[in-house]
């Protein structure tokens, strides 16, 4: 009688479960990214503080401002429209709506880690290289906007709010779609803001990487809690 297998036996077939250790790899790499960010936009907020005018990449600015010129109306002065409306006070309503959502949930956790972060994101992270730098903004923007170029909140704001709903709300096996479609919209909000006259270009760069520099950071930091609250709410689907 052959004694070779017909197939391969069920453990060799079912797939490796995730190890913790694979997870502890993942919130190091959360961390290192986010820390990483942050400290490009730190580092980029003291190169412009030395020369709000005229930092060494105004050139690049410049041209790219140029780049951006008009005519002003169309298809693309719709989306830009738009896109500064989710930017500003009006555009609250969006993570309002996912608060409420989790609060209905009874996601307690995720809640108060959307409403904290996005909160202390916009107004400790933005606001205080705002006041770090003051740069002076392009002529004539075609938009409202308050003190200080750099970075662009709008950016930092649409950046930080992709990190929060990727790790409350989009499951793990869809995530990097999400990325991916995220980046696309932190990329769209990049070029309105230059659209409009509202932001140089490297403001725009340095609110992204400072949103999402920021929520990495506060994902790490909350990864614990939420995970947790994320058992509970299973088990009780189970029951």
């Amino acid at each position: 009688m052959s004694t070779i297998p017909v197939g391969p036996p069920l453990e060799a077939a079912a797939p490796a479960p995730a190890t913790a250790t694979d997870g502890g790899r993942r919130r190091t790499g959360t961390l290192a990214l986010g820390v990483a960010l942050l400290g490009s936009a730190t580092a980029l907020a003291l190169v412009v503080r030395r020369d709000v005018t005229r930092p060494p990449f105004q050139g690049l600015d410049d041209r790219w401002l140029t780049w951006m010129g008009g005519p002003h109306d169309g298809f693309p002065s719709v989306v830009a429209a738009l896109l500064n409306w989710f930017g500003g006070p009006a555009g609250a309503v969006v993570p309002l709506a996912l608060l409420l959502f989790l609060l209905v949930r009874r996601r307690w956790v995720s809640a108060g880690f959307l409403l904290v972060v996005y909160m202390a994101g916009n107004m400790l992270v933005v606001q205080g290289l705002k006041h770090l730098v003051d740069r002076p903004r392009p002529e004539n923007p075609l938009v409202r906007v308050d003190h200080g170029s750099f970075p662009s909140g709008h950016v930092a704001g649409a950046a930080l709010l992709v990190v929060i709903v990727g790790a409350l709300l989009v499951p793990a096996a869809r995530r990097r779609a999400w990325w991916i479609g995220g980046a696309v919209f932190i990329a769209a909000m990049m070029w309105s803001r230059t659209w409009l006259h509202a932001h140089w270009l490297s403001d725009t760069a340095a609110g992204a990487v400072a949103g999402v520099g920021a929520g990495l950071v506060a994902w790490w930091l909350c990864a614990p809690a939420l995970a947790r609250e994320a058992g509970r709410h299973a088990e009780r689907g189970i029951r």
